[in-house]
């Protein structure tokens, strides 16, 4: 469970939102500590100047009467009050003792002057840990200054109020973090989810399943990501299923020569055959159907060359004029034979630097695949032009067209529309134009039927 995306996504979440929650506090804590302390101590002096300004003057007043207990009004205020004589010997309520606690000597100069607002101060009285904040006021008796009231409360009370605030930090920052889990959660979940799903496709695929679905994960990396996932898997049956008619195609494409071969060879053996023009006719064909498998063997091989980068490119001078004579040559037979309309178009006659035989390989495939598509009485054509350092050799014919969604695949290996041939003529032309610096572009239409053009550059770029 550790291990699982679904746990780390939420906890590296978490855990960055902690981190992030406890610098931010220890910085924000600092800083308002700072402030929260002036505030508190301005505070603090204020209101035991307050106190030692209304003592003052409330004992001012009573003078000569009996004095009010210092106790209790200690009880009251919850301060501590201390009294600082001018001078010994000087009180102003004789014979009555003194009012308050005596403030430590040296803590205040008796004759120090306090000015409006009095005098604060800190300090810490003998025998205590405790700091008190202090503010002094003068006891005046008529126009008499006898001495000085001064309150004083502890410095904890500071503590008290920081700590107050640190208890609502500490509440609003478990909210944040519970807020935060909730949220880390959820998310997890939205990513995971998918994530989980197509973990799960990939099983089926890697078990040989390529017909599954994975439900779309957004307009994200996630949906980025199902979507090419689909792909992959689509192409992956695809794949799988081009190699079983591969297979296939081969296999009767072997099967028809090697069976025509062996039941003329037979023939020849056992003396069935003893006219010599029969024995010629088997002979012919026995060396046609050698050339095919010849042909066939030479197209699978190509096709692992090129796809292995294996594949040698010469580089001499090609006759373009004469490379389509004799391209357009090798089926002038099959189309006198279907009655075919074929023509040549020669526009220009341009010297090339290339490798001709795979030049004309590459020519031948596209007519083959012309004639095989287009039906009897119908036309091929087959045209040259060069301009702007290229060459361009068409091949267009009047067959049904090709779909839009075919117009990929026919050049894909082993992939034949109609379920007939190898399906390695247009892949292997266009491997090969690519190999010697060119490209293959299509037209296609169910009116016309498709036109197929070759652009070879003129030299090697």
């Amino acid at each position: 469970m550790l291990r699982s995306l679904r746990f780390q996504l939420p906890a590296l979440f978490l855990l960055g939102v902690v981190v992030a929650g406890l610098v931010s506090a220890a910085i924000a804590l600092r800083l308002f500590r700072s402030y929260a302390e002036s505030r508190a101590r301005a505070q603090a002096y204020q209101e035991v100047s307050r106190e030692a300004t209304g003592l003052t003057q409330l004992y001012g007043r009573r003078a000569g009467r009996k004095l009010l207990s210092a106790k209790l009004l200690e009880l009251a205020t919850g301060d501590k009050i201390f009294y600082q004589p001018r001078a010994r010997g000087i009180e102003p309520f004789p014979g009555q003792g003194p009012a308050f606690t005596p403030l430590p000597e040296g803590v205040l100069n008796p004759n120090a002057r306090f000015g409006d607002n009095g005098v604060t101060f800190v300090f810490r009285p003998p025998g205590s840990s405790t700091k008190l904040l202090a503010a002094a006021r003068p006891l005046q008796v008529g126009k008499k200054v006898f001495g000085a009231i001064v309150v004083a409360k502890p410095e904890t009370v500071l503590d008290q109020r920081w700590l107050a605030l640190i208890e609502r930090l500490l509440i609003a920052f478990a909210g944040g973090v519970l807020v935060a889990a909730a949220f880390a959660w959820y998310a997890s979940r939205r990513i995971t989810t998918p994530l989980l799903q197509l973990s799960a496709a990939a099983d089926e695929v890697a078990h040989g399943n390529y017909d599954v679905e994975v439900p779309s994960g957004g307009a994200g990396e996630i949906g980025v990501l199902a979507e090419r996932f689909d792909q992959m898997a689509s192409r992956l049956g695809e794949t799988e299923e081009l190699e079983r008619n591969f297979l296939m195609t081969v296999s009767h494409e072997l099967r028809t020569p090697l069976t025509a071969i062996r039941g003329h060879v037979g023939a020849l053996r056992e003396g069935v055959v003893t006219d010599d023009e029969l024995r010629a006719a088997s002979l012919t064909v026995i060396a046609a159907e050698a050339e095919r498998l010849e042909r066939l063997v030479g197209d699978v091989l190509d096709l692992a060359k090129l796809d292995a980068h294996r594949f040698t490119v010469l580089q001499e001078e090609v006759d373009m004029e004469r490379v389509v004579d004799r391209a357009y040559v090798t089926f002038t037979e099959e189309a006198r034979r279907r009655g075919i309309d074929y023509r040549r178009e020669l526009e220009a006659k341009p010297v090339i630097v290339s490798d001709g035989d795979r030049v004309l390989q590459i020519i031948t495939n596209l007519l083959s695949n012309a004639f095989r598509w287009t039906p009897d009485g119908g036309s091929v054509g087959l045209e040259l032009t060069a301009t702007d350092g290229s060459v361009y050799v068409g091949v267009a014919d009047s067959g049904p067209g090709i779909a839009p969604s075919e117009r990929e695949r026919i050049f894909r290996p082993f992939w034949s529309r109609g379920g007939g041939g190898t399906g390695l003529g247009l892949p292997i032309a266009l491997e090969l134009a690519a190999a010697l610096g060119g490209r293959i572009s299509l037209e296609s239409s169910a009116e016309t039927g498709s036109r197929f053009e070759l652009m070879l550059p003129t030299r090697p770029r």
